[in-house]
């Protein structure tokens, strides 16, 4: 992976405090997060219709310097003309999904990027919906339909490659 981008979508207020294993996601969404920041890689931050589900929750919102989420109306990050202008200014083939719900808007917009051939990975301890069949379901569509499956630690280890150096010992802490 060169310049991974990691899309965090719709963690928000209302939404957020409906998820299955909530406690769960929001500790895999920050390790998820802090390590691309560790490793200086790209994050874009969505929020579906935030005046009727509330603003990214304050956990998230708090592990960056500024919060500017693109807003959105479409269920899929792609049909939002802002979301597309954000990664054309970054050089990405790869784009890594975290968020909720599974079912909705991570599955149309991991189904609408490979429409685009980019690759696609979902981090699946770091995404969620109210109910677990959906979010299963989900998986099931995603991986028939090409996305890869990840997790936290498997995706911050192969960004890191090796046992050595300084972020090494700050991923080794932050996945503790």
């Amino acid at each position: 992976m060169k310049n991974p981008l990691l899309v965090i979508i719709d963690v928000q207020e209302k939404l957020f405090s409906v998820m299955n294993e909530k406690q769960s996601l929001l500790r895999n969404l920050t390790i998820l997060i802090k390590g691309f920041q560790l490793f200086k890689f790209p994050v874009i931050i969505t929020e579906q219709v935030p005046e009727k589900l509330g603003n990214t929750i304050d956990e998230i919102a708090s592990l960056f310097d500024e919060v500017d989420p693109i807003v959105k109306s479409s269920f899929s990050c792609m049909g939002e003309p802002k979301f597309l202008e954000k990664m054309g200014t970054i050089n990405t083939d790869e784009i890594i999904l975290a968020g909720i719900e599974s079912h909705v808007c991570v599955y149309q917009t991991s189904r609408d990027l490979l429409a685009q051939s980019k690759h696609v990975e979902v981090v699946i301890d770091s995404i969620s919906s109210r109910n677990i069949n959906n979010h299963n379901i989900a998986l099931d569509r995603m991986k028939m339909e090409g996305v890869s499956m990840t997790s936290v630690e498997m995706l911050l280890f192969s960004l890191q490659k090796n046992a050595d150096g300084d972020n090494f010992r700050k991923l080794i802490n932050l996945v503790k």
